[in-house]
């Protein structure tokens, strides 16, 4: 992964219609090639013009910019949030076939089970809180030292990072549903949960749950 400036848009892992029929191609193709890399353009030319960041990966790109005089805080947050969170999201889905594949007996779903009652818990809260995000944004499933939180953000805002592990997103910026779902927000989540890649979710919370201490 292109980590550092220059940044570089990094092919998906997978093919733009291996999420059809529930995410179509031609979104993917648009979201991956045009406002990705709208976000990368910007942040590189950013970057050009404050050299001295250009020393920092883009997870300390989403930490540093707070220290920053204020009229350079907002377009730094948006242009690095909308690389990072874009990547993120894309890298959390694979083709239905391989995403049905995950068992539900591993540590993630286990923890579902416990901490949200059942993961159709999990799905209905998670769902309700993507629904609720106003305009645009995202929403999280992250780890906070080992307790399992649904949170949301606003427009390519990042959650911290350094308090807490980002185990997956749904981007419900309209651009990512609305050929294919109109208007239907709902409708979209609901498909984009046969997408998910279940396997990279387990390893970033499994991830999270060691660094954590957990035993």
């Amino acid at each position: 992964m292109n980590n550092y400036y220059p940044f570089i848009n990094t092919p998906l892992p997978y093919a733009y219609d291996a999420l059809e029929p529930y995410i179509d191609e031609k979104t993917m193709n648009l979201h991956h090639n045009r406002h990705l890399q709208t976000y990368i353009d910007n942040l590189n030319h950013f970057l050009e013009e404050n050299p001295v960041l250009q020393q920092y990966s883009l997870e300390e790109l989403l930490c540093v910019w707070r220290r920053l005089p204020c009229h350079l805080q907002a377009p730094l947050r948006n242009n690095a949030g909308g690389v990072y969170n874009h990547r993120f999201y894309f890298d959390g889905m694979k083709s239905c076939a391989s995403a049905r594949s995950t068992a539900s007996s591993s540590r993630l779903f286990r923890e579902m089970s416990r901490q949200f009652g059942s993961p159709e818990n999990f799905r209905a809260q998670f769902k309700d809180a993507a629904l609720s995000v106003f305009g645009s944004g995202y929403a999280w499933l992250v780890s906070d030292r080992g307790t399992l939180r649904i949170i949301t953000s606003s427009n390519q805002n990042t959650p911290v990072l350094r308090s807490r592990t980002l185990i997956l997103n749904i981007d419900v910026w309209e651009h990512a549903y609305y050929l294919k779902h109109y208007n239907l927000r709902a409708a979209y989540i609901d498909d984009w949960f046969h997408v998910i890649d279940w396997t990279k979710a387990e390893n970033r919370f499994s991830d999270a749950h060691m660094a954590a201490g957990c035993r």
